[in-house]
């Protein structure tokens, strides 16, 4: 990570309210993203979707206000809402990884605001390896899938084979053992 890089200041605006995401949240965050967003980004190679890493604001009611989020992983497709460092339209896929600092609003506003805004798809992370996928039933996050990592072998409850997928995507899959690889 470059000074460059460091120097970024990233926040977002939820009803008119300006939130400092500074300071970065610890290395496991970045590994789980980046894990993520790789297998992603694989699996969209030759499409006009793409997706975007702790990079992109999101602007999810671009007729009311200049509020806007900082998805940590987020699919689009309709590259006609993308201006700048902005997008404004409806996400196919959110995921947000926690930390300390986020992980309430990752769990209520953001939850609320991406229902809302008809984001299909979004996943929480939690880097002591756990994953909630919610899919929108009918305008209402239902919870979909949740794992807890059991990485041991001789765990009864071993997962890290289980492999999850992305609804709008069905070919993009990943295992719980691939989101959280590294992160020992």
């Amino acid at each position: 990570m470059g000074m460059a890089e460091a120097e970024r200041r990233k926040d977002e605006k939820i009803n008119g309210v300006i939130y400092d995401m500074s300071p970065a949240p610890n290395f496991r965050h970045g590994i789980i993203n980046s894990n993520i967003h790789t297998i992603i980004k694989q699996g969209l190679k030759n499409s006009i979707c793409l997706v975007s890493i702790e990079n992109l604001d999101y602007r999810y009611q671009p007729e009311e206000s200049d509020d806007y989020l900082c998805p940590d992983i987020m699919v689009i497709c309709d590259r006609k809402h993308l201006k700048g460092g902005f997008y404004s339209g409806v996400p196919k896929f959110i995921a947000e990884t926690l930390s300390p600092s986020t992980a309430k609003r990752d769990r209520a506003e953001k939850r609320d605001i991406y229902e809302r805004a008809g984001v299909e798809e979004y996943w929480i992370v939690s880097p002591q390896g756990a994953v909630e996928i919610y899919y929108l039933k009918d305008g209402v996050y239902i919870l979909e899938q949740s794992y807890i990592l059991q990485a041991d072998k001789e765990d009864e409850d071993y997962n890290a084979e289980e492999e999850v997928c992305l609804r709008a995507f069905p070919h993009i899959k990943m295992t719980l053992g691939e989101i959280f690889e590294g992160i020992e």
